[in-house]
């Protein structure tokens, strides 16, 4: 595709363009209107790289009952194919790990996209799916791994989080976007669990089913389901992660909920306050799609939620905690702290990160294409001064706006 080549304004300039794409992208996702909306040039290549950071680009391709721009109907025809092409490659891979799993005796879930995939709440080619994520017992990880390497796979790194597993024949991801050819990685996890912002909440035990047969096996019901993808989605939206197909993912699920998986999930002791984290989440779906989300399902969550988590989230819009919004913060999402005790852990991990938390951030930056941007090059001591008293730019959103303008990272 030609591409016209555009210099990088100022970082206010580049914010007002994400902020404004977002939201307008993130109604018409929920709701298609029929109005083209006004944009310069400029601000269409950034709603290209907003579609790309928040992999709704096959989705848009789909609902969007208007034509943009030649470039950016070719960009969402593109990125559908390639979505759809990925899937096929992830489908086979996962039959693949289904056989050798059940060949082996070990019992896996199928987590997340996978798991909304094999329910039909997406048609094929309209859910990127950047990674394949598993659950198994923590007594099955070595032989998980085991039955992995004979499907191609060998080990890269490991974290609190899970075993993260790559192809032997890898190569350097394609930067922008969705791409057929990009590796498909494998995330095995022994705990699905989340630090908010430092305390792990850990709803592993609900998650797992009960009566799990060798191989691939489906959350134990929707509401395990709904559970998971509002953990995950608390989790990317405390340190600004969070994508727009997330709330979407929620959404859909929701309407699918009867009252009785509505109880289930209500009914979750995962921790002295319940689901307290589901809450942000919950009213962020709800801003955008308020016929999937009304407010009786919300009332439940409000007592266990910290005050000021709640009141943070009640002005929150999507630009606020997701990729579109480019400053870096000194302390993301602080208001996620249940104490002044643990808002200091969190302080401290960031200035201080221990030697653990620098090797996995280092593992992490070196599989992204946007390692090429030397921020990470520099010391952790630089840029806690820069991310202080200047506010640089996050790499990650300044890549793919650099890359939709065709600029040189």
């Amino acid at each position: 595709m030609n591409r016209v080549e555009f210099v990088l304004p100022p970082v206010k300039t580049v914010d007002a363009a994400l902020r404004k794409t977002t939201e307008f992208l993130a109604r018409e996702l929920a709701h298609p209107g029929s109005e083209v909306p006004q944009w310069s040039a400029f601000e269409w290549r950034i709603a290209q790289a907003v579609a790309a950071l928040h992999g709704i680009s096959a989705l848009l391709s789909d609902v969007l009952s208007w034509r943009g721009p030649d470039h950016w109907q070719a960009f969402l025809l593109e990125q559908k194919k390639h979505t759809l092409l990925r899937q096929q490659r992830i489908e086979e891979l996962l039959a693949r790990i289904d056989l050798q799993a059940w060949n082996a005796g070990v019992a896996m879930v199928a987590l997340k996209g996978a798991a909304l995939h094999q329910i039909s709440i997406y048609r094929a080619g309209e859910r990127p799916m950047g990674d394949v994520d598993l659950l198994v017992d923590s007594a099955d990880l070595e032989g998980s791994v085991r039955l992995l390497r004979v499907t191609g796979y060998v080990e890269s790194f490991s974290n609190w989080r899970h075993t993260v597993l790559e192809p032997v024949e890898t190569r350097r991801p394609v930067g922008f976007g969705e791409h057929v050819d990009n590796p498909i990685k494998i995330e095995l996890h022994t705990r699905i669990v989340e630090r908010l912002p430092v305390l792990e909440t850990d709803i592993t035990s609900l998650e797992f089913p009960a009566r799990a047969h060798a191989g691939l096996n489906p959350y134990p019901s929707r509401a395990a389901l709904m559970r998971h993808l509002l953990l995950h989605a608390a989790g990317n939206m405390r340190p600004r992660t969070l994508r727009l197909i997330q709330l979407h993912d929620i959404a859909l699920l929701a309407v699918r909920m009867e009252a009785a998986d509505w109880e289930e999930l209500w009914n979750t002791t995962a921790g002295k306050r319940g689901l307290w984290w589901a809450l942000p989440p919950l009213t962020l779906a709800a801003r955008y799609y308020p016929t999937a989300i009304p407010p009786s399902i919300i009332a439940p969550l409000e007592p266990g939620c910290p005050r000021l988590l709640k009141l943070a989230s009640r002005r929150h819009r999507l630009v606020d905690v997701s990729w579109s919004r480019v400053r870096i913060q000194a302390f993301p999402g602080i208001e996620w702290s249940e104490s002044l005790r643990e808002a200091f852990m969190f302080a401290k991990s960031r200035v201080w990160p221990s030697r653990t938390a620098l090797a996995e951030l280092a593992n992490a930056v070196a599989s992204q294409p946007s390692s090429r941007i030397p921020w990470y090059a520099q010391s952790h001591g630089t840029r806690i001064v820069r991310w202080l008293f200047s506010r640089p730019p996050r790499v990650q959103t300044i890549f793919s706006v650099r890359s939709a303008l065709g600029c040189e990272p």
